[in-house]
């Protein structure tokens, strides 16, 4: 039987990030900062608007609609917010406008929304750091997706938000922006993909696992089931070449979890791994395991082609 990897790959240098593509890669990150800041940008634009009623940082106190502003602009997070007594939160806001707002005079509206956006900055940055995860996984799922839409096979999707499996939308356009899991079936066999599960068989995060069930069957019972797991990956976004070997060794691992939690059951589901920043090393470590059956397929993520051909690998299973 022909191995999957080969139907887009010749060499390990097939898998290697070309400069463009990380190039791109690093334009699409930026873009995606900005995307998820513009709710930041808003939320100072309203907080200069009604701070700017206040004829001192003392009347901010008075102004209603501003205080979880105040709060943020005092270096409290929303996380940190809710752990946080009343008490706390008051001295907070008291020392935000006696230690830096008053100090600043005339201009304490400008040092509110400044100090506003230096906390928002810091959450940004903190989701950033999976930035590159969650753009692999909605190029993957945009990619199945668009497979199942072509062969005519429908399907059901699960939302991150309400947890709940829906029927396929008539318009799927930026479905994966809000999805945890997919299921289709052609008749004679289902198939159900669940993103990010703690897999019982071993207690580690596995980015993607496929089950040979339908979503309706889908339950914990199911996934504490070995001969239940049709396939399991790893997909890699980062496309920064210096986080590139750390990301590998990340996967690798993980990999290696899955090979050693399965044999113990003596079962070999299907494995593959995806990877947007892939250097020469990185690359021939993976067509070592590829030729030697320790991982069944493998694709770079900036390249479209290889992606597709990975897709309806996985369709196929």
């Amino acid at each position: 039987m022909a191995k999957p990897y080969r139907e887009h790959l010749k060499s390990s240098q097939d898998l290697e990030t070309s400069y463009e593509s990380i190039r791109a890669g690093f334009v699409a990150l930026a873009l995606e900062k900005n995307r998820r800041a513009t709710p930041y940008v808003a939320e100072a634009r309203a907080l200069k608007s009604a701070a700017s009623k206040a004829k001192a940082p003392i009347d901010l106190l008075k102004i209603e609609g501003i205080r979880s502003g105040l709060l943020t602009a005092a270096g409290i997070s929303d996380k940190a917010a809710g752990h946080l007594q009343e008490s706390d939160k008051v001295e907070a806001i008291a020392g935000l406008i006696g230690m830096y707002l008053e100090p600043a005079g005339a201009n304490f509206v400008e040092e509110l929304v400044f100090r506003f956006l230096l906390t928002r900055g810091d959450t940004l940055g903190g989701s950033m750091r999976n930035a590159g995860g969650f753009m692999a996984q909605c190029k993957l799922t945009r990619s199945i997706v668009a497979h199942l839409n072509l062969s005519g096979t429908p399907y059901r999707w699960k939302s991150a938000d309400s947890k709940v499996w829906a029927d396929q939308p008539e318009d799927d356009a930026d479905i994966e922006l809000k999805l945890r899991g997919l299921s289709w079936g052609d008749g004679t066999k289902a198939r159900t993909l669940i993103y990010n599960l703690t897999v019982p068989l071993f207690g580690n995060n596995v980015d993607l696992c496929l089950f040979g069930c339908t979503s309706s069957d889908m339950r914990k019972e199911v996934c504490e089931t070995p001969n239940a797991y049709v396939a399991l990956g790893e997909p890699k976004g980062g496309i920064d070449p210096a986080g590139a070997d750390e990301h590998w060794k990340t996967a690798r691992t993980a990999l290696s979890r899955i090979r050693d939690a399965f044999v113990k059951h003596k079962l070999t589901p299907h494995t593959f791994f995806i990877g947007a920043a892939i250097e020469a090393k990185m690359a021939n470590e993976i067509w070592t395991m590829l030729e030697s059956g320790q991982l069944e397929n493998a694709a770079n993520l900036t390249d479209d082609e290889q992606v597709a051909s990975l897709t309806r690998w996985v369709c196929s299973l």
